[in-house]
């Protein structure tokens, strides 16, 4: 099971830009097939490639549950890892200078590691989240420690109004003196969502401001969903 990296430079980085630029996140239809998903939602059940479980429930996140993997990553998940983290470098690049950060992030992804790990942040922190009827993820960020990739990835293995009903991928954007935002995404198994992790800039009329992003999963009505969390920022 495998992602061609030609399917990555294939497509339209610069329709996907202005995605997360509009709206602080973006679909990539069918970046997986069918097969790749159910191979990847087969390793849940399994405690060799894993380093811990999370039951949501037990810390008020919500309900259902998540595995992270351990290092070495499974080889599917490494592939997809280092070949989407220079496709989102500019973005992450553009949008710290715009919010006057002064972090600037590395072309390559093994170089920004080596940032995290001097850091402390040792532990790997791509993810399989499980869901079940009536399971549902509090809206939270993905933020480990000091060092933070903007941009995350998430995709859905598991077929909507076939192997589950309900659990909608939901943001929402918390944009400054103003009531938030709520964005829910039509996601089909396969399918890819880039979004921020914390902050993204929005132009306004005195130029650039900050609003801060998070996300959740809806209620499930029935059946399972499984989600391949990619953060790109390790662990404390």
């Amino acid at each position: 099971m495998s992602m061609s990296p030609t399917r990555l430079a294939e497509l339209d980085w610069a329709g996907l830009e202005q995605q997360l630029d509009r709206d602080g996140c973006a679909i990539i239809r069918s970046l997986l097939s069918a097969a790749s998903c159910e191979h990847l939602s087969a390793l849940y059940p399994q405690t060799g490639p894993f380093r811990s479980q999370v039951i949501m429930a037990r810390h008020g996140f919500g309900r259902g549950e998540y595995k992270y993997f351990r290092y070495p990553l499974p080889a599917p998940i490494q592939r997809l890892r280092t070949a989407l983290y220079p496709c989102l470098v500019p973005v992450a690049n553009r949008w710290y200078a715009r919010m006057n950060l002064p972090e600037r992030f590395p072309p390559g992804h093994d170089e920004f590691l080596q940032h995290c790990h001097a850091a402390g942040q040792l532990r790997p922190t791509p993810l399989l989240l499980q869901y079940g009827a009536q399971d549902y993820n509090c809206l939270h960020q993905d933020v480990y420690g000091e060092w933070v990739f903007p941009l995350q990835v998430a995709i859905l293995l598991s077929e909507p109004g076939e192997d589950f009903t309900g659990g909608e991928f939901v943001l929402t954007e918390q944009r400054p003196r103003m009531q938030s935002r709520p964005l829910v995404l039509d996601l089909k198994k396969g399918d890819a969502v880039i979004f921020a992790v914390n902050q993204r800039p929005v132009k306004g009329v005195r130029g650039d401001y900050r609003v801060t992003l998070r996300h959740g999963v809806s209620r499930l009505h029935s059946g399972k969903r499984h989600t391949l969390g990619i953060i790109f920022h390790d662990a404390t």
